[in-house]
This record gives structure tokens, sequence and C-alpha cells, in this order.
């Protein structure tokens, strides 16, 4: 069963330890100089970018949730207002993926996107991400691919 858990420090908690056992930290976060891997410093980045971008009232801009499976945090999913738009987006750790997770939580960001009132659904991925494009493409978005960046975008209609 996957279930969206809201962000809060408690799953802040849980999440990064989901991140450092299964992705690499450019997979889901910007890039901190150093060594390759989850440093110190990575960890309390990962900490301070997610506490400042969605917990911290005076910044934050997004809402997060943990992605539960089975009561085992695998990721993490966030929906970004932009105007008339909300821009999603998916991390999933490496044993996650291709076990449509990312569709089952896409569906949900679809349905928190439409009870907020937007009225467009956007995301992101690279051109090599096949899966994500494979996602976006599924749910009906436009697809545009501009160099190596590829670029979704859904008309959201509260009826669907």
């Amino acid at each position: 069963m996957i279930v969206l858990t809201p962000l809060d420090e408690a799953a802040l908690t849980r999440l990064l330890e989901a991140a450092e056992a299964g992705a690499d930290p450019l997979e889901v976060m910007p890039p901190v100089g150093g060594p390759p891997g989850w440093t110190p410093a990575r960890r309390a980045a990962f900490l301070a970018f997610h506490r400042a971008r969605c917990l911290d009232p005076a910044t934050a801009v997004e809402r997060t949730w943990v992605i539960d499976t089975d009561g085992t945090a695998v990721g993490a999913a966030r929906l970004e207002p932009h105007g008339d738009a909300v821009e999603a987006g998916i991390w999933l750790a490496r044993t996650a993926r291709g076990r449509g997770i990312g569709k089952q939580v896409t569906a949900l960001l679809l349905e928190e996107a439409r009870a907020s009132g937007a009225e467009r659904f956007i995301a992101s991925t690279t051109a090599g991400n096949h899966g994500a494009r494979a996602l976006l493409s599924g749910t009906g978005a436009t697809l545009t691919a501009e160099g190596d960046e590829v670029a979704a975008d859904l008309r959201l209609s509260r009826g669907e």
C-alpha cells in the first residue's frame, strides 16, 4: 500500500535514511561540494534543503510528502505552486523503481493538484529518464524536449 505522509521532522529523518540507502545525492538534492556519496556535509545539506523548502513557514515554497510503501519510506513527492500551475516532483529509492509506485504517486499528486485548484500540472525530467517520460505521457501531458530537458504540461479539470 502506498501512502503519502506529509513531511515533518520525524518524516524528514526517515526520508534521509531512504535517500542514503537508495539514491545518489545528485538524484535527490542540489549539488554539494566535496567527495562523492553521503558525507556528513551532504546529510546536513539534505536536511537544511527540505527544512527551507517545506518546513520553515518563512521560506517554504512547496508541499512535500514521504512516499511510504508498506510502512517504509521509499522516496519523496512534492508540489510547488507556479501561478496557475503546480510543479510535481518525485524521486524513488533504487529498490522502489520499476514497480509501478511512481504511477500511483503521480495519481495521488494529480488528486492533490486538482483539490488545490491548480489549472495545470507540470513536471520536468531528462531525455534519458524513459520511465518518467512514459509516466508523464501516460497522464496525457504534453511533453516538450529542449536539449536534455523534457518538460511535461497537463491541463487539469476538477471533473477528470
